[in-house]
């Protein structure tokens, strides 16, 4: 389990990181570099709209390499899926400016998310089930805790990156060439990624499918006639660890560095912090998952990140580190109580011949939804002087869909492996 929870947190880390790359440029210098022809405003709007591409094409990721699961193992998802949004990375940080090429630069940069955002969303659900179906029942959420670890280690190597070149090099540097090096980075990491997960061994719930040739003919089919409630609710349910992950991670960075002129360095200083909280508690959530059910802890932790969102907006604005750091830490507690069962949570409430197209379906959508929409919608409503409350209703009125959703989905207990008998009811 060690070996195999590493396997998968290490790839999910390089996939995230090639993701937030893109939102760490989009939120600091593609707006100025591919779209100087409109204001700043429409430009950092038009940046975060190539962001959200990559979310509208994760459930179209998740269909296709959900089928690749589903029907060919875990283990080909991990290594199609990296090796995709890899080369997409690569080539973002290779594309030329407007100034060069035109209108063929944004074009490209569209295109290129797209491919990022198809390969991420086979990324969760081959990695998490790949942990869920060789973990022993009574620590489950503990190993696909792991794999959850990968997007926060991704988002701190890409932002880590950032913040250094952003502190070591002048503005026209950065500009010119210095933010394309976490794109060029994520070559070398992609290449490791693979050599690592090579290695791994198929899931014993998928090898006793194939064994008795019971696989789902057409997973996609199977999984909108007999589980679409699932599906939606857990989309539903997501959409605010999304929406309030993107709000502070990519919509905090440009609001904090355009409209209360903090440094980029800062900035990029005060979000890490937080996201650190947010690791450490992860697992410690996930232990609790397993002895007390999961959806107690969604409904708990999806609450208290509702909550907090007019306090985070009131810190945020006032520009000061040090109070910036206590708002994104405290939206780390919620947060982390969340993403530390739902690895193991989306699993248990699918049959295992459909298990791959719809925990990954459910929770791609809710990327849709909660991520896609979120920067731009934040972007939107957080005009004028005074600290951003519109931002804070759109989050608390998100909240209300995910509890209202999590709400009507059944506990499932770790009582026995995905896979047995015990899936006719969730196990």
């Amino acid at each position: 389990m060690p070996r195999l929870a590493l396997a998968a947190m290490t790839g999910t880390a390089i996939e995230f990181y090639d993701f937030y790359v893109y939102g760490t440029a989009a939120a600091l210098v593609l707006g100025p570099l591919y779209f100087p022809t409109v204001s700043p405003l429409l430009g950092t709007l038009a940046a975060f709209a190539t962001f959200g591409v990559g979310f509208l094409a994760r459930p179209l990721g998740a269909v296709l390499f959900g089928h690749i699961g589903d029907r060919h193992g875990r283990r080909p998802v991990l290594m199609a899926s990296l090796l995709l949004t890899g080369l997409a990375t690569v080539a973002v940080g290779c594309v030329p400016t407007y100034e060069s090429i035109g209108i063929a630069a944004p074009l490209l940069l569209l295109v290129l998310r797209f491919a990022q955002g198809l390969g991420l969303g086979g990324e969760w659900g081959g990695a998490v089930l790949l942990t869920a179906e060789h973990a022993p029942a009574h620590r489950r959420a503990l190993w696909t805790s792991l794999p959850q670890l990968g997007a926060p280690t991704g988002f701190l190597l890409a932002n880590g990156l950032a913040l250094a070149l952003s502190a070591g090099l002048a503005e026209a540097d950065y500009l010119a060439w210095g933010w394309r090096v976490p794109f060029w980075g994520a070559g070398l990491m992609a290449a490791a990624g693979l050599l690592l997960r090579s290695r791994l061994p198929e899931t014993p719930q998928f090898r006793a499918l194939e064994a008795t040739d019971s696989r789902a003919a057409l997973p996609l089919a199977e999984l909108l006639r007999g589980h679409w409630r699932p599906v939606l609710l857990t989309a539903g349910g997501l959409s605010l660890v999304f929406a309030a992950h993107y709000a502070i991670s990519t919509w905090a960075l440009a609001y904090g560095t355009e409209q209360l002129e903090v440094g980029r360095t800062a900035m990029l200083g005060c979000i890490m912090a937080g996201v650190v909280v947010s690791s450490l508690l992860t697992p410690f959530f996930a232990v609790l998952g397993d002895r007390y059910g999961r959806r107690s802890l969604c409904l708990a932790g999806s609450a208290g990140l509702g909550l907090w969102m007019v306090p985070l907006m009131g810190l945020l604005h006032t520009g000061r580190p040090a109070w910036m750091v206590l708002g994104f830490a405290g939206a780390a507690v919620p947060f982390a109580a969340v993403v530390g069962v739902v690895a193991a949570y989306l699993p248990e409430l699918f049959e295992t011949r459909v298990r791959c197209t719809g925990a990954a379906v459910g929770y791609n959508l809710a990327g849709v939804v909660g991520g896609g929409l979120t920067p731009v919608a934040a972007t939107a409503l957080a005009q004028g002087s005074g600290p951003p409350w519109a931002v804070a209703g759109y989050l608390g009125t998100v909240a209300l869909v995910s509890l209202g959703c999590f709400a009507l989905l059944p506990e499932t207990r770790p009582a026995a492996a995905p896979g047995t008998a015990a899936e006719a009811a969730p196990a």
